[in-house]
């Protein structure tokens, strides 16, 4: 039976329809978004607790400051955001060129070949931190609104971001009552009074809830876990995949990936990231993004630091995770397409681009590369660096593929994993040397 994408010869967008402005930008937040997982590559429980490993103190406070004010969650949710953009792109073209039910019939099935990438990404690859599995799952949910109009798609977007945060309000009331019944409770147990079954409960959730913060023992069990050969990592960390696999997905990324899709569409509509604004627009949104963003980042950082990144403290610094998150998004994007418009150091434009080209390759090849450094069954380095030593790999990573991305691009139409997916998708091997 031929295809309903051969009935119409739908094909993968060509280098001569791409947009150069998605393919840097993207590029740029891929490279940022190692900066936040090379802690979840090369230290245990120290993603949000500085405290639990790699240092808190010199160097090491001032780089998860540095982190915590301007990258955590805001190169992934950029690059979120651009998915949702390349969605409209890829289906916009297909449906331009008469594709009909084959646009649907395509676009579903590059999305679960790369929910399998996910998985594998997961249990073979060994990065439980893997974004393409959860992309996959709401990336299901586009297809019927992409004719949505902008405003429309914004203001979904919106409402459930502001629906994650009122969780996060609600999480932390939650827990001002889970410590103040607990607390209540070990003073009555301490001064010899026999506690209610009520008590006793409120005291066995406060304990579950303290051991959240790790001990040094505990730490030192996750480093030697991570250090073991590739079966046991892969045995270890079978409950966390599925922890974040699942319950995750749905109580969590549900709120932060799904909107930032939809606001990535509506960007994408309103032409912002095709660079077809003003300079003075994307300087403007540069300024007001980090105006607000920065502000909430510094409020709820120095809160964590002066709280010595204490539980509810952290629980607290949630409620407004969003709203700093948002806006400093908005103060990169405007950062980075004001940067694209200036045609400034156009050798380093172009090897974003390539990299941003090569967007799935070079992710995974994070975790090639990063695996095999820290986990046992490679050189072991898991829990031997500081935290500001981790970013000496981030650069020779990153260095490493400005290079060889735009060398790749030379010779090959595609990088690797995207001349599979593509192959996989349209269900006929594609063309992969340049000619």
């Amino acid at each position: 039976m031929t295809s309903l994408a051969a009935q119409v010869e739908l094909t993968p967008i060509s280098l001569a329809d791409r947009i150069n402005s998605l393919d840097v930008i993207r590029g740029i937040a891929l490279l940022g978004i190692l900066l936040m997982n090379i802690t979840g590559f090369g230290l245990a429980y120290a993603y949000s607790d500085p405290t639990s490993s790699g240092g808190a103190t010199g160097w090491n406070l001032n780089v998860w400051i540095m982190d915590n004010m301007f990258f955590e969650g805001t190169m992934r949710g950029l690059f979120t955001m651009l998915f949702g953009a390349g969605f409209i792109l890829q289906t916009s073209r297909g449906e331009e060129k008469g594709g009909g039910i084959a646009v649907a019939d395509i676009y579903y099935r590059r999305v679960l070949w790369l929910l399998l990438f996910g998985i594998i990404h997961v249990y073979v690859m060994l990065w439980y931190g893997d974004i393409l599995y959860p992309y996959a799952i709401f990336g299901l949910m586009l297809f019927p609104v992409r004719n949505t109009a902008a405003k429309h798609l914004l203001a979904a977007g919106l409402v459930l971001l502001l629906c994650g945060s009122l969780i996060s309000v609600k999480h932390y009331h939650d827990n001002l009552t889970l410590q103040s019944e607990g607390v209540a409770a070990a003073t009555a147990k301490a001064q010899g009074d026999s506690l209610t079954r009520k008590e006793k409960k409120a005291l066995g959730n406060w304990a579950d809830f303290q051991k959240q913060k790790k001990t040094e023992e505990e730490v030192e069990e996750a480093n030697e876990k991570n250090r073991a050969g590739y079966g046991s990592i892969v045995m270890s960390r079978l409950g966390v995949n599925e922890f974040m696999q699942s319950t995750l997905v749905y109580e969590f990324w549900v709120w932060d990936i799904l909107p930032l899709m939809l606001i990535g569409m509506a960007f994408f509509k309103w032409k912002i990231f095709q660079g077809e604004r003003t300079k003075r627009f994307y300087l403007s949104l540069m300024l007001a993004g980090y105006a607000i963003g920065l502000s909430v980042n510094y409020y709820e950082t120095r809160m964590e630091i002066a709280g010595g990144f204490d539980l509810i403290i952290q629980s607290k610094a949630e409620q407004t995770y969003q709203l700093g998150r948002i806006f400093t998004i908005l103060g990169h994007i405007g950062l980075f397409m004001f940067f694209i418009k200036s045609g400034a150091l156009k050798f380093l434009q172009n090897a974003l681009s390539a990299v941003g080209k090569m967007a799935l390759t070079n992710y995974l090849m994070h975790t090639v590369i990063c695996t095999t450094f820290f986990l046992g069954f490679g050189f072991g380095m898991f829990g031997k660096l500081q935290r500001y030593e981790l970013y000496y790999v981030v650069i020779l990573i990153w260095v490493a593929q400005l290079i060889y991305s735009p060398i790749w691009l030379r010779y090959f139409k595609y990088g690797p994993a995207e001349w599979a997916w593509r192959s996989l998708t349209y269900l006929k091997k594609q063309p992969f040397r340049i000619s």
